[in-house]
Order: C-alpha cells, then structure tokens, then sequence
C-alpha cells in the first residue's frame, strides 16, 4: 500500500487540526482478472518534532481522538454518498436512504 500511496495522490482529504483521514482511489483485479476500482482510507496525526521539522504518525493522542471520529465520519459520508452516485448512475431507479449520527465533544 505505501508504494502506491506514493505514486497516486489521495482523492481527498478530511482534517481536523493535526489529525487527516485520507481516501485513495486504488485499481485492483479480482479473483477473476476483472479489473475494478475501490478506494482504502488512512488516518494521520502532523506533529513538529524536537527539532522543529513537521512529520506524520499514525498514533493518536487523548485529545485527536474526537478530531478523527469526526474525519472518519466525513470521509464515511463522501464514501456513502460516491458509492450512491455510482450506484444511482447505473440505475436511477435505486434509492438509498443514508443515516448520519452526530458527534457531540467539548
């Protein structure tokens, strides 16, 4: 996943202060050879180290934790709605009904 994280850039990107959840379009092929598109989703924390130099880590603290439920959940909700879009253009038929919950942090 790394090699190809650096070779495409992210679809999109959720922040919330320190903390991104990024959504990534990736090719793969099926059990069949069919090739199909499907997207993964990573979460980072930016920090400035000792020396002052800005990096990325996947570990959270106390206070990110609120931060990326609520980048989780936008990244769920444009997931949802991307996959209701496709689905939609293929048979305008198909209705969906979509429930969002709410965060609530102090």
């Amino acid at each position: 996943m790394q090699a190809n994280i650096k070779n495409n850039p992210p679809e999109k990107h959720f922040k919330f202060g320190g903390v991104r959840v990024s959504i990534w379009k990736d090719a793969r092929r099926g059990p069949d050879g069919r090739a199909f598109e499907s997207c993964s989703v990573t979460l980072d924390r930016a920090y400035l180290d000792k020396n002052g130099k800005w990096q990325n880590t996947n570990s959270l603290r106390e206070g990110d934790v609120p931060k990326a439920i609520a980048a989780l959940q936008k990244a769920f909700v444009y997931l949802t709605e991307k996959e209701s879009d496709d689905i939609g253009s293929q048979n305008p038929v198909v209705e969906e009904e979509v429930i969002q919950g709410s965060i609530r942090g102090k």
